[in-house]
């Protein structure tokens, strides 16, 4: 916040949109604005249409008078699209600016056919999307995109990311605000790339653990990786790398290769490939961590007992992981999500972690399922758009 009385218009926004300040009244009290500034800059906030004003209030004086108007954050005057990219299938959708998933398309997409096929179809799924929620291409403010890959989030850039072959510092932000104009006919917008266990942590936290000051999930699907958040904020490290425990050697893998090119990782023992890979050996049809969890839904004992074990190799892992970072909720999120994997999680964070550590941890699975990529890619979009930073700027774009 600017120092009181300077508070600028995007933070009378981010002051109504967190709930700490919802009338003219408590915005002045807790600006140090003359009520007449704090009109006009909430003008113009109205005449940008993001904000609008609600029922009245409560009547905080003893003497009664007329309850105070409520002010809202208007999440109908726009759109953000997300997409969630899995190495054969992904995820796209329009949502409001609350979260809410307005519409929802699934289909195969593989990640190795390369940055521009992948890119350009997303365009079209976003504009067919749009169609279908009777939107406009103009109504949108930027995109969200989760990859399964290390992002610089600086530049939106995938760095040497082990399963995502030819996207290695290519331009992913670029690439997908022109196809989504060429598909759509409208003006490119921006674009947000960051590492899928990241925006699947940011959703699940902020939307079923919002008093929870620091939050670890673990995504175990075709390959293995982490996303934390701390105070509400996602913890990316200094370029994006933080949260690949995928890569962290076991004593269990060192004959293991890793796509990665080396030997002894994680994944290599214990992502859903790797488990793909041992049922594959014993004749049951499986290649990636999908097929692994169809697998287990139809109850397959030797897949269960895998799983089992894949789980106890992760919670080794993750029994550092926890007294490192004393999170609140650990939650384990993908193909490999079930009782079989989380019992075996369980078994070893309890037995290698100290007590201490564990003592007012909750380790549970994933709330939003396949949807938490998504919701946490449509969240970082919307944080970005009506940052106090970035709504004067915005503002003055609109001439208002």
């Amino acid at each position: 916040m600017s120092a009181r009385g300077q508070a600028s218009a995007g933070e009378l926004l981010e002051l109504v949109r967190s709930g700490r300040a919802v009338t003219r009244g408590a915005l002045q009290q807790a600006t140090g604005l003359s009520r007449a500034t704090v009109g006009q800059r909430l003008d113009r906030l109205f005449r940008a249409g993001w904000l609008r004003e609600g029922a009245g209030g409560p009547v905080d004086s003893p003497l009664g008078g007329r309850p105070s108007i409520t002010l809202e954050f208007d999440d109908a005057h726009a759109v953000v699209l997300a997409a969630d990219l899995e190495t054969r299938h992904a995820r796209a959708a329009v949502l409001s600016l609350s979260g809410e998933i307005l519409a929802e398309h699934t289909g195969t997409l593989v990640i190795e056919d390369g940055p521009d096929v992948v890119l350009g179809e997303l365009g079209h799924w976003f504009a067919e999307l749009l169609e279908k929620t009777g939107r406009r291409a103009g109504e949108v403010g930027g995109i969200g995109l989760a990859v399964p890959g290390p992002v610089d989030s600086g530049t939106g850039r995938v760095v040497q990311p082990p399963i995502m072959p030819g996207w290695d510092g290519y331009d992913i932000t670029g690439r997908l605000a022109g196809a989504f104009a060429e598909a759509t006919g409208a003006a490119p917008v921006p674009v947000l790339v960051d590492n899928d266990a990241n925006l699947m942590a940011y959703g699940e936290q902020r939307t079923g653990f919002p008093d929870c000051s620091a939050f670890v999930l673990v995504k175990v699907s075709t390959g293995i990786g982490a996303g934390v958040v701390v105070d509400g904020s996602i913890y990316r490290g200094i370029d994006g790398g933080a949260g690949d425990i995928g890569h962290i050697r076991v004593p269990a893998g060192a004959d293991a290769l890793c796509r990665c090119g080396s030997y002894g990782c994680l994944a290599a023992v214990a992502s859903g490939g790797a488990v793909a890979r041992r049922l594959a050996g014993t004749g049951v049809p499986a290649a990636s961590g999908s097929d692994v969890r169809d697998v287990l839904a139809s109850g397959h004992p030797g897949a269960a007992a895998l799983a089992r074990e894949a789980g106890r190799q992760v919670g080794d892992v993750l029994a550092t992981v926890v007294t490192l970072l004393n999170p609140g909720v650990l939650m384990i999120a993908g193909d490999l999500a079930g009782t079989p994997f989380l019992t075996g999680v369980r078994e070893l964070l309890y037995q290698r972690a100290l007590p201490r550590s564990t003592a007012h941890l909750n380790v549970v699975t994933s709330r939003l399922g396949e949807r938490a990529g998504l919701v946490g890619a449509g969240a970082l979009v919307v944080e970005h758009l009506y940052a106090p930073s970035r709504v004067e700027e915005r503002l003055l774009a609109l001439g208002v």
